[in-house]
């Protein structure tokens, strides 16, 4: 539960509402807090304050962390924890303003800041039994989960960026200054995502896990549960009754996950862009890779693709050894269903999203510690994890001779 809290994931084996206190709930919104921010946003900080600067290579690293290419640090931390307090601020009112009519006071308030900051940090830890289910048809409360998580999933950076181009502080007035790359190719990317998730998850679960909802319930369900898919971990259906063809595709949206720099996991949305990029750039038969008029650079291109091949062999790795640990000696025809399941489960630690397809209390013990070194491997990010065993740069620059190889 510890590991899953700090990772901001969601996975759990108890019920965080019924079997923790309100003292190991509070525990745990301080871990998801914590890991939301980053640990390494708190480490520069602590730096800080102890030495009084931040040293060069710590600037390399926070900057690496946050997509932030510009000189003021320390703006750049200003902001996120003013962001952080801001919008987590908001959503805890707005749904207070909602459940004070169902709670009391206290336990409204209580309430209403447990969820809006494991919303914002894309946690997916509920107090509600059925996490979000009994709220399915509430279009008050489906908006601000929405909005807190793709809030939360856009990244600082973006958010910082959305920010000045409609407000300039010192002048008060609308700030001309175009969007940068990075936030063109965040927005969009998520647009697309969020809108080409709701339309399959509609089309395949209007007559099967929606099915008895009214069209306006169905949609909503929909909506919420594309946005929440790709890294947030809340629910407004049983995934026990959604199709294989369903997990799949979730699967698919939790290994994307959220952008750079934000509270979510997954190989991130810019990755899949630049992904695309290239693709159509070699259609094309273009040497360079290029989007929006923008050439993008070969590293960024190469690290793109280092990404998700290290992404995808760490979800490779795992589900075979979670199909070892939990199906071993079981044969195929008397565990039918099990494998997407454990693949789920693996995708959504990876992703450091959350959602279960029901398994989760029932692993093994080694399962548990598998899901755990997931969860962690997920959160710091499969090219940290590369670059950090990987040795140092080879001495001296060289080139072998080329020869021909047959692909494809």
């Amino acid at each position: 539960m510890a590991t899953s809290a700090v990772c901001v994931t969601g996975l759990t084996v108890a019920d965080t509402g019924k079997d923790l206190t309100t003292f190991g709930q509070i525990i745990l919104l301080m871990l998801v807090q914590l890991g939301g921010l980053g640990i390494m946003t708190f480490s520069t900080i602590f730096i800080y304050m102890l030495r009084g600067h931040i040293s060069t290579h710590g600037r390399l690293i926070l900057q690496g962390a946050f997509s932030y290419t510009g000189r003021d640090i320390y703006s750049l931390l200003k902001h996120i924890f003013f962001f952080t307090i801001l919008i987590e601020g908001i959503g805890a009112a707005a749904l207070y303003l909602r459940l004070h009519f169902e709670y009391t006071a206290g336990t409204a308030l209580y309430m209403s800041i447990f969820h809006s900051i494991t919303a914002f940090c894309n946690a997916g830890f509920s107090l509600f039994s059925g996490n979000f289910i009994k709220y399915q048809g509430d279009i008050t409360i489906n908006f601000i989960i929405i909005s807190l998580i793709i809030a939360g999933g856009l990244g600082f950076f973006t958010l910082h960026e959305i920010k000045n181009l409609f407000y300039s502080g010192s002048k008060g007035s609308l700030n001309k200054r175009q969007l940068s790359l990075h936030t063109k190719m965040a927005l969009i990317v998520t647009a697309i995502l969020l809108l080409t998730g709701s339309i399959i998850f509609f089309a395949l679960e209007k007559n099967n896990s929606l099915k008895g909802l009214s069209f306006g319930e169905q949609l909503l369900c929909s909506i919420f549960q594309s946005v929440a898919a790709r890294t947030a971990g809340f629910n407004t259906v049983n995934f026990a009754s959604l199709t294989n063809a369903t997990l799949f595709i979730i699967i698919l949206l939790m290994f994307i996950g959220a952008s750079p720099g934000s509270t979510g996991g997954g190989i991130k949305t810019t990755t899949l862009g630049v992904l695309f990029a290239i693709i159509k750039s070699r259609s094309y038969a273009r040497e360079d890779v290029s989007i929006f008029n923008r050439t993008i650079p070969l590293e960024v291109a190469s690290r793109s693709i280092a990404i998700a091949s290290i992404s995808f062999a760490i979800v490779t790795i795992f589900t075979i050894l979670l199909t070892i640990t939990e199906l071993y000696n079981i044969p195929h025809q008397e565990s039918r269903g099990s494998f997407i399941e454990i693949m789920f489960e693996v995708v959504s630690a990876f992703g450091t999203v959350g959602l279960s397809a029901g398994i989760t209390e029932r692993l093994t013990e080694i399962g548990k510690i598998l899901i755990c070194m997931v969860m962690f491997i997920g959160r710091l990010g499969p090219l940290t994890i590369a670059m950090a065993v990987s040795r140092e740069e080879a001495k001296g620059k060289f080139k072998y001779s080329e020869e021909n190889l047959m692909v494809g």
